[in-house]
């Protein structure tokens, strides 16, 4: 098989891809390998939202729901059981490609439960839970980035267990937990840790920043307001992107973990897919290729750029500058900046909470079905 020219494309100008998907059906129909040979997959993301889709829908998980629920297993550790299988299985697939990027690429991430979003102690321990019940090395573990989440992130990689840091929407939080990761690896390295097993990304949201900046500009509704959409979610991610370089190319704190082999903590790009149909669907994309970096797409969106994307090299690097002006002219049109990324926030936590609930829902009527 023949990898896709464009994704190929994005891969060697340094942006590492990743889907954000992952059901029981990509596993057993061979469907994720596929992706991996043909379009540059070198990774999986999962959400609540994404559990929460693929057990709603189908069959391939009633046989191991009824076994569960033969064993008398709750609501809880039926769905801790058989995500924690599909994740375990997703590593499996991907062990080539981590060990080919030297413990980089080939990852597979699962979240801690999102009503912990704001327990700084419950998060830790369940982050240690799901690491040892996957048992895999390419695995992370999705931690938000709230307030009560940086000195969870700071415990866990302590502990020498690789993080993804998701619900990020703000230059300043991604900077604290940019902190959160160098003060976990401190901790690491004191504790006999070895720093080069220990990875990090930090999962930086995209289009929801778009969408809720660009109804407040069509609220305000002046030519320089309207004139302005579209534009503040690729500025953030690089203005995060030029955060990143100060910290980990130009900081001497990471210098200093660098020379007892510690890794950089790699932009993400998330909520890549395009929400408003008047954008290029490949917009997330196309400019925002850098080094170092990870972009996770929905499937419909890495079709898109398998089709028409137009990669052109670096798009990010000497950015930071034009970026920061057009969240100038947001700030003096009259967007409340500061309150957009808590209401972001407070509505992601919000939705992978909705989501989980469902899944809970969910997996409860199955098992009651089951023991019917």
């Amino acid at each position: 098989m023949t990898q896709n020219p464009n994704l190929a494309a994005l891969s060697a100008a340094g942006v590492s891809v990743w889907l954000d998907d992952l059901s029981r059906d990509r596993l057993q129909t061979g469907n994720l390998q596929e992706l991996i040979d043909t379009k540059s997959v070198v990774g999986v993301t999962t959400n609540p939202s994404i559990f929460q889709a693929a057990l709603s829908k189908g069959h391939a998980y009633d046989d191991q729901v009824k076994e569960l629920a033969s064993r008398g297993a709750d609501v809880d550790a039926t769905i801790r059981t058989v995500t924690t299988d599909d994740v375990r299985n997703a590593c499996d697939v991907l062990a080539k490609q981590y060990e080919l990027s030297d413990g980089v690429d080939g990852r597979v991430s699962i979240e801690v439960d999102p009503r912990l979003a704001h327990d700084t102690d419950k998060t830790i321990l369940q982050a240690v839970e799901l690491w040892k019940i996957v048992d895999r090395p390419n695995l992370l573990i999705k931690i938000p980035a709230t307030l009560a989440g940086l000195p969870a992130i700071t415990a866990v990689i302590a502990e020498g267990i690789s993080v993804n840091v998701t619900l990020i929407f703000s230059v300043e939080r991604h900077r604290a937990v940019m902190d959160a990761y160098l003060a976990g690896l401190e901790a690491a390295k004191e504790a006999g840790h070895d720093l080069s097993k220990i990875h990090s990304v930090a999962s930086f949201f995209v289009s929801r920043v778009d969408t809720e900046i660009d109804a407040r500009l069509e609220k305000i509704g002046t030519d320089v307001a309207l004139d302005t959409r579209g534009q503040a979610g690729v500025a953030n991610a690089r203005l995060a992107y030029a955060a990143y370089q100060e910290v980990f190319e130009q900081g001497s704190r990471f210098a200093a973990l660098a020379e007892q082999g510690a890794r950089v903590q790699r932009p993400l790009w998330a909520s890549t897919g395009v929400k408003n149909p008047d954008y290029s669907d490949t917009l997330y994309v196309t400019h925002l290729v850098a080094p170092n970096t990870v972009n996770t797409m929905p499937e419909k969106t890495m079709d898109a750029v398998a089709d028409h994307g137009e990669i052109t090299g670096d798009t990010i690097t000497g950015t930071a500058e034009t970026s920061q002006i057009i969240f100038d002219k947001l700030a003096s049109v009259g967007v409340d900046v500061p309150d957009v990324f808590k209401v972001l926030e407070d509505e992601g936590v919000e939705k992978f909470e909705k989501s989980w609930q469902e899944l809970i829902d969910a997996t409860q009527e199955q098992l009651d079905a089951a023991a019917k």
